[in-house]
């Protein structure tokens, strides 16, 4: 995969982050664990996109994902033991989530 690529799909990524953050802010009732695993791969996703503008080093950005790829399960599996979340915050993780798996896939 090209740099260029990489970073057009690491977008996508910061996207998807950026309206789980946002569904996450909008619901109620959003367990302590899944609030810091959303805001943690917001931010970092943003970070990771600042980062890679000026970066050519193809091997940090696969580290940079592997890494929100971690966060992202994390925030799956939280995601996943919480009862009663929003249907429009769990497809938003599960989104961000997938974005980050078949990012990693086609880097690996």
């Amino acid at each position: 995969m090209q740099i260029n690529q990489m970073k057009e799909r690491l977008g996508r990524v910061e996207q998807c982050a950026s309206n789980a953050q946002q569904a996450c802010q909008s619901a109620s009732g959003v367990p302590q664990e899944l609030q810091q695993c959303v805001s943690e791969l917001d931010r970092r996703s943003h970070e990771a996109m600042q980062w890679v503008h000026g970066s050519q080093d193809e091997q940090r950005i696969v580290q940079c994902v592997d890494d929100l790829e971690r966060i992202g399960d994390r925030a799956m599996a939280a995601c996943k033991r919480a009862d009663g979340i929003d249907s429009q915050l769990k497809s938003a993780v599960r989104q961000a989530h997938d974005e980050l798996s078949s990012l990693k896939h086609q880097l690996h």
